[in-house]
């Protein structure tokens, strides 16, 4: 019987040494750097000898798997991204492999209003996905002035200039039958009226119309900004 106990009492000993030789502890290596996007609040990468860490600040671009469309969106959907290419350190780590995928979640859609503001899409950009499947958590929103997304400038800018160049050719049109119902001579007349009247009445109508929904093809390109830091393990590069 004491020796059974001595002999349990060895391999409990045994496994438990085992045990703690396996645990590594966790040392930084080196500090690289990300290239860095516009707007970006860093482009720190942490390399210890267990993990990659994309510091929170740094910003990378995806890309839309499919179209979207915020009139048939809502917010708990969920929205894939695509890596298209693999992102190193400007010292030549890989960090993320070609081929991966980001997954979002829409937090909030906010509908386009009257006058003239435009549909805004709020999303998190929560799972980062290897091609071999491996899942990493992230925490990441698009990279603009208030974490959404909307039609640009020049797409609002085109909405009012259709506006206004089409009520203006209306109103040179009724201006031109205007002037041709008293004498023919008054042509000239009848487009000075109705041009800029139809021209201010198309730039009015397309100021207090609703905005833009926001509409983006598969492949449109978004950059997001990390909120935390990005834990890659070492063994998950390719």
């Amino acid at each position: 019987m004491r020796k059974l106990l001595i002999l349990l009492f060895v391999i409990m000993f045994g496994i438990s040494c085992g045990a703690q030789d396996c645990v590594c502890d966790e040392q930084v290596v080196g500090r690289e750097h990300m290239f860095c996007e516009k707007g970006a609040l860093s482009n720190m990468v942490t390399i210890t000898n267990l993990r990659n860490i994309i510091c929170k600040g740094n910003a990378f671009k995806v890309a839309f798997s499919c179209k979207f469309w915020s009139d048939c969106a809502k917010a708990g959907d969920r929205v894939n991204f695509d890596v298209p290419d693999a992102i190193y350190t400007q010292e030549g780590t890989l960090l993320i492999p070609a081929g991966s995928k980001v997954v979002a979640t829409v937090i909030r859609i906010d509908k386009q209003r009257v006058p003239n503001k435009n549909a805004r899409v709020y999303l998190n950009f929560e799972c980062l996905v290897f091609p071999d499947g491996s899942a990493f958590k992230m925490s990441a929103k698009p990279l603009t002035k208030d974490g959404s997304l909307k039609e640009g400038p020049w797409n609002t800018a085109g909405k009012l200039t259709a506006y206004t160049l089409g009520l203006g050719i209306v109103g040179a049109g009724a201006g031109t039958g205007f002037a041709f119902i008293p004498n023919p001579a008054k042509l000239g007349v009848g487009y000075a009226i109705g041009i800029p009247v139809g021209t201010t009445v198309g730039l009015i109508t397309g100021l207090i119309t609703p905005g833009l929904k926001y509409h983006a093809k598969a492949g449109e390109v978004v950059t997001l900004i990390l909120c935390e830091d990005l834990e890659l393990p070492k063994n998950c590069e390719r």
